[in-house]
């Protein structure tokens, strides 16, 4: 704890200092409810698109017997992707990626030669991709939101815990010491008189 001043202009920097602390300190909490809304949120969304990759793995596993080494090469032309766009997103005051869109090249082949089931390994070979896009993006983004809740509870945290407490406690002991020095005053004005008084008395006689 920094060592105070007893004085009336330390008194009025503590007030101030504590009003501050006080008027800051609901708009921390409330940008902490929000971001731990949006984690939450964030986390949730996280646990889907696992979910929806897993089933993916499921799915691709009873394809991919059905595909020669040939088929699965010819597989990755599907995956071309034309294009894919991430955008941004102020959360609680803080910029984060967001997924926009994803676009892929469609492929030239022949409806003759091809399997019929190409489509459907060629949508799902697709849905995956996006699906793994979608939550690296989601990673980053929550990694960023996380970082920043982190922040802002050390700073609720101070100010609760830390800088409030700590402003009461010296306008407690400023407010003590100068009352003390101003009822030591007052005695030490009624000594006076009393020690004028008498003397003047003395003089008299």
């Amino acid at each position: 704890m920094a060592k105070i001043k007893f004085t009336k202009n330390e008194l009025k920097n503590q007030r101030d200092a504590l009003k501050r602390f006080q008027r800051f300190l609901p708009t921390l909490q409330l940008k902490k409810q929000q971001l731990q809304l949006e984690v939450r949120q964030l986390r949730d969304q996280m646990a889907d698109l696992e979910a929806q990759l897993a089933a993916q793995q499921d799915g691709w596993a009873t394809a991919l017997p059905l595909l020669s080494g040939n088929d699965r090469a010819a597989g990755d032309d599907f995956l071309t992707v034309k294009s894919w766009k991430v955008g941004r997103r102020n959360v609680a005051g803080i910029d984060v990626p967001v997924f926009e869109s994803l676009e892929f090249a469609e492929p030239d082949y022949d409806l003759f030669l091809t399997p019929p089931w190409y489509d459907d390994i060629a949508a799902m070979l697709r849905q995956q991709l996006e699906l793994t896009l979608r939550k690296q993006i989601l990673g980053e983004m929550l990694e960023l939101i996380e970082q920043e809740l982190r922040v802002v509870t050390q700073r609720v945290n101070l100010f609760e815990k830390v800088k409030i407490p700590e402003s009461q406690e010296n306008i407690r002991k400023i407010n003590i010491y100068i009352g003390d020095q101003m009822t030591n005053s007052v005695g030490r004005s009624k000594i006076a008189k009393g020690k004028c008084a008498q003397r003047d008395a003395e003089t008299l006689v």
